[in-house]
């Protein structure tokens, strides 16, 4: 889902959709009661938003543009997620324990997100009666969609690998450039440009 986003208004109504439906049945009231705490931020391309050895402050959503999170392994990145419009992106680990990131975020496109930042995240919870059952609901969701992904990915040889995620997210061959897809899904980049050109054929 991309916006069509002109002021700030239109990206808290985005937030508000992104939120009732996907995880809490939260009336307007509800969520004028959260808009304070969140903050507007515009990154531009490629553009380092969380750097290995920082401290992650923001819960974030992306309501336009792409970010990357990814680690360095040696001389490779590893992509670890691919993050376009309504979802989450943060570093979970640095951000819920208030450690060094070991992860590092940066955007391929021109990026706004909506956050919040951990302050606000837990004085959000201390006053608001429908805040910590929200954030259940996105904790468990997130480690939901990495397990699923994880076992997706042992279950699949590499073809299938490549065939089932163009199948399902199509444009991004056009947002994200060939070597960071090889990376999210695990195949070496000779292979998914060999695969890609299969696919070109049929």
């Amino acid at each position: 889902m991309r916006p069509v986003i002109n002021d700030i208004d239109s990206y808290l109504d985005f937030l508000y959709l992104f939120i009732h439906q996907r995880f809490a049945e939260l009336t307007r009231e509800e969520f004028d009661m959260l808009k304070p705490y969140f903050v507007l931020r515009r990154f531009q391309k490629k553009t380092i938003i969380l750097n290995e050895g920082d401290v992650d402050d923001y819960l974030s959503i992306v309501v336009e543009g792409l970010v990357r999170k990814y680690v360095v392994a040696g001389k490779n990145d590893i992509t670890l997620q691919l993050a376009t419009e309504g979802h989450i992106i943060q570093s979970e680990i640095s951000f819920h324990t208030r450690e060094p990131s070991q992860v590092i975020l940066e955007t391929i496109e021109p990026t706004t997100l909506i956050s919040m930042s951990y302050d606000h995240v837990q004085e959000a919870l201390a006053t608001i009666p429908k805040a910590e059952s929200l954030g259940r609901a996105i904790v468990t969701q997130m480690f939901i969609k990495k397990d699923n992904r994880y076992f997706t990915q042992l279950k699949k040889n590499t073809r299938e690998k490549f065939l089932d995620y163009i199948h399902n997210h199509p444009h991004m061959l056009q947002r994200v450039p060939q070597k960071i897809l090889a990376s999210y899904l695990n195949i070496k980049p000779e292979t998914f440009s060999r695969l890609k050109h299969l696919i070109r054929r049929k």
